[in-house]
């Protein structure tokens, strides 16, 4: 009972879902997203995605929710629970929140310097060239702005699982998919004319995002699609950093885990796809195919000249699309943070708002290193993935790109050959709830997933060259 108390637990399956959903929606599905469907040909990605949506997706989706509330424990302490030999694993998965909670803040920092500058009237200076440069090499500005951003995080959390996760997500998830349907909507009556006397149409956009470009495509071209796919999952369903596991610990065992997965998918998937279309047939209209290519830039340099070139409606968009962002942002970081409080509690047996200050104090040392990596640490490392990067770019590396699948493999392996699948089936059907993919789940965990996995993983090391 003192453990439970510790802990916490959702008050029941919508609270659940809308956290989930919550964690799931932040700044991989609103900004990552779209420009990697920018990048990869629209459709092609979109298409792609969808299908790893709902096998792999859905797979280590049901795997994590499952083990969590199976064993009623953070990660750090669930997997030695299913095999004392897979403890290591707990171990891994949950230094990667640790890892992500503060360049995730800092972003998150960032989101809310631009929305405060759109709401303050400053939409136009945020447009200019230079000015996301200037921000983030400045030495305190960014420090400041992180700073309120994780004290929000903090504030959610301390308050407990019902009481901050719950609540947050049940007010800020309807908010949030009500803004994004708006500007997705206003996207699609966009019209413009360039210098150049061309003129585009947010409608062509829409075209280019949903019609797949298969021109000059080949089988390496396509492989680099279905492994940004892939990998956008992670981002998307936050998987493979112990979140999941540690949601799915508060979760009580008359909850419906087949309806609430499907939820999940359903609200993430559909997120994911209206963030693209808010996003990219706008950037089309005023920037044309060459602003797509802008790639992670495209929210914080691209879109600004977008508004600026929508003229006095482009000012109130801004606030409403930074506004939403930063909701988002927030539920997602609540999430992270929480997988990482959750794993404190277990493991030192701490009350939870104890620790949430504990892990917030770590968090912002490690942070201040990232703000200071674009000016007093500032250096610029070759990755074995061949881009170049600094602080926060190294923790994303190390946290998302060799982390997570090599966590995600185990936890295949762990779940398709050692503890068998029927273990996760078990605890998804214990209330007599109808699996219909079981048979997809087994062969996917057991050997679709791991073998994606992999490739992705010798990808993301460089020894894969596609």
């Amino acid at each position: 009972m003192e453990n439970n108390q510790r802990r916490g637990s959702f008050s029941g399956s919508l609270g659940f879902v809308l956290a989930a959903a919550g964690s799931a929606v932040g700044l991989g599905n609103i900004w990552r997203f779209p420009y990697l469907a920018a990048k990869d040909g629209g459709g092609l990605f979109l298409l792609c995605y969808l299908v790893l949506a709902l096998t792999f997706g859905f797979t280590l989706l049901t795997t994590e929710i499952a083990i969590g509330r199976k064993t009623g424990k953070s990660p750090l302490v669930a997997y030695r629970e299913l095999d004392k030999r897979f403890g290591w694993l707990g171990a891994a998965a949950s230094i990667i929140p640790v890892i992500i909670l503060p360049y995730y803040c800092v972003i998150g920092g960032w989101v809310l310097k631009y929305m405060f500058g759109f709401i303050t009237g400053g939409g136009l200076e945020a447009a200019a060239d230079g000015y996301f440069t200037g921000f983030i090499t400045a030495q305190w500005s960014p420090v400041i702005w992180f700073a309120i951003f994780l004290a929000a995080t903090l504030f959610v959390v301390y308050k407990g699982v019902d009481n901050g996760i719950e609540r947050l997500s049940s007010i800020l998830m309807p908010i949030l998919l009500l803004l994004i349907v708006g500007i997705a909507v206003f996207s699609l009556t966009l019209e413009h004319t360039d210098a150049e006397g061309v003129t585009r149409s947010g409608m062509e956009g829409l075209k280019v995002y949903l019609i797949p470009n298969l021109a000059g495509i080949t089988l390496g071209k396509f492989m680099i699609v279905l492994m940004d796919a892939l990998g956008q999952l992670f981002y998307s369903v936050s998987v493979a950093m112990g979140i999941m596991i540690t949601y799915g610990s508060y979760v009580k065992k008359d909850t419906n885990l087949v309806k609430s997965v499907n939820q999940i998918e359903i609200f993430d998937t559909l997120v994911a796809f209206l963030a693209g279309m808010m996003i990219v047939p706008a950037v089309y209209t005023f920037m044309g195919t060459e602003g797509m290519a802008a790639g992670p830039s495209l929210m914080f340099i691209s879109l600004p000249k977008v508004f600026e070139a929508m003229g006095a409606v482009g000012s109130f968009v801004g606030v409403v699309f930074f506004v939403m962002v930063a909701f988002a942002a927030l539920t997602s970081s609540v999430s992270i943070m929480e997988a990482v409080v959750s794993c404190v509690v277990d493991k030192m047996h701490m009350r939870r708002e104890k620790a949430a200050l504990l892990v917030t104090a770590a968090a912002f040392v490690i942070g201040l290193a990232v703000c200071f990596g674009y000016n007093i640490f500032y250096f610029e490392l070759t990755l074995p993935n061949h881009t170049v990067g600094q602080v926060l770019d190294v923790l994303d590396y190390v946290s998302n790109f060799v982390l997570m699948p090599v966590v995600a493999i185990a936890t295949c392996v762990l779940i398709g050959w050692v503890i068998k699948p029927e273990g996760i089936i078990r605890e998804v059907t214990i209330n007599g709830e109808h699996f219909r993919r079981k048979k997809l789940y087994v062969v996917m965990v057991r050997f679709v997933a791991p073998a994606l996995l992999v490739l992705l993983l010798l990808q993301s090391l460089g020894l894969l060259n596609l």
